[in-house]
């Protein structure tokens, strides 16, 4: 029965593989986001692999212009030292090049101390990858906040003819502009994986879905990736081992868990199997002492998988801190979105709310994690009626 299933899933994996050839070829000759890139010649910068000076000795003209652009030396060679012999660099060009993209001082210097070997790079190689990540972003201030908060994430991987090819294989799975959007703002380093690694893991995601009985893997792999952004540059190993535990602890059958993935479940996969764990068995031990039953525990992470990644100490903060304001454990475990809040959010309009005589017996705790907007406007409301 299992060779069956096995065999069946291979098969489908076969005919998965020649339809997403089919559309990668297509997303060559014409992407929605029309690579602008692709009659570039490439050729990766060279002066990283060039000449070095002797061991232990450093290009003192390079330390020299460091210092000028108020580089962290100290940092810089903490990070990547060998950089500092090389004999031929590109600091200054480098520097002008992010400050016509908009870049200031203390930004260039900033991305340089985290991430020296930047200055390796050609102007004519730094021009391609910004062409490339502006067919995904809309502006050049879009990459310089990147850049800033990340530097590693443009820099890490020269390779742009990779970068083109990921793009261009996102975007055959149906991912829309505005995923690959999301996707090289906040886990970027997804189109610096190799085109191979990332082809590996959406096969993996493809293959659970067929595994859980799915009968649409293509679907199932383009909305956990639009779910969970960090899902390309996570393991396969790690995302294997949450699903599993997902699947042993909550005693769920194949067709619960893959709806459960289908949907926020996707969002909690890039946990470490650890961390995913620990917080399960806090959350469990808690609810129960509170006098739940495994049945509510179970319906609550159904409901709302996302809880599993507040730790114990903040959980335990935010439960105690309702449940001291008499809201009952039966309206957390109903509106267990209230639970999305940090602790002085909550703190805070728990003191609003007390101060205008809400009654949440009466009312509920929705209120607790509408909008600002809202709760300012609900606050005001109920303050006029209380001086009338």
């Amino acid at each position: 029965m299992e060779y069956g299933k096995m065999a069946a899933v291979s098969g489908i994996r076969a005919i998965i593989s020649v339809h997403h050839s089919l559309i990668l070829q297509h997303s060559f000759r014409l992407t929605p986001l029309q690579l602008a890139s692709t009659c570039l010649t490439w050729r990766h910068c060279s002066s990283s692999n060039g000449p070095k000076l002797p061991l232990n000795t450093e290009n003192k003209s390079l330390l020299e212009n460091l210092n000028l652009l108020g580089v962290d030396v100290k940092m810089a060679r903490k990070r990547q030292a060998a950089v500092f012999r090389n004999a031929s660099t590109n600091e200054m060009g480098l520097a002008q090049f992010l400050q016509r993209k908009g870049a200031s001082s203390k930004v260039i210097a900033s991305i340089v101390s985290r991430y020296p070997r930047a200055i390796t790079w050609s102007v004519e190689h730094l021009e391609q990858r910004w062409q490339l990540w502006r067919n995904v972003l809309n502006t050049d201030a879009e990459i310089l906040r990147v850049l800033d908060r990340s530097p590693e994430s443009f820099f890490r991987s020269s390779d742009n003819q990779n970068l083109e090819k990921n793009i261009a294989f996102l975007i055959s799975l149906g991912l829309s502009s505005k995923d690959l959007h999301r996707l090289l703002t906040t886990a970027p380093r997804t189109f610096s994986n190799s085109l191979e690694l990332n082809k590996q893991r959406v096969e993996f995601l493809e293959d659970i879905c067929l595994e859980l009985g799915g009968n649409n893997p293509e679907l199932f792999a383009k909305s956990v990736i639009s779910k969970n952004l960090y899902i390309l540059i996570r393991s396969t190993k790690r995302v294997r081992a949450n699903i599993d535990n997902l699947k042993t602890s909550l005693k769920l059958s194949d067709s619960k868990l893959l709806a459960l993935l289908e949907g926020q479940g996707a969002e909690i996969l890039d946990l470490s199997n650890e961390y995913l764990k620990k917080n399960f068995n806090s959350l469990e031990q808690k609810i129960t002492l509170l006098g739940c039953k495994k049945g509510d525990i179970k319906k609550l992470i159904i409901n709302y998988p996302v809880i599993l990644y507040s730790g114990p100490s903040t959980l335990n903060s935010k439960l105690d801190c309702l449940l001291k304001e008499g809201i009952t454990i039966k309206q957390i475990l109903e509106k267990p979105r209230v639970l999305e809040f940090s602790i002085q959010n909550i703190t805070g309009r728990l003191k609003e709310l007390q101060r205008v005589g809400y009654n949440f017996e009466k009312n509920g705790i929705s209120i607790l994690y509408v909008s600002s907007k809202r709760f300012v406007a609900k606050i005001e409301k109920l303050s006029a009626i209380a001086e009338e």
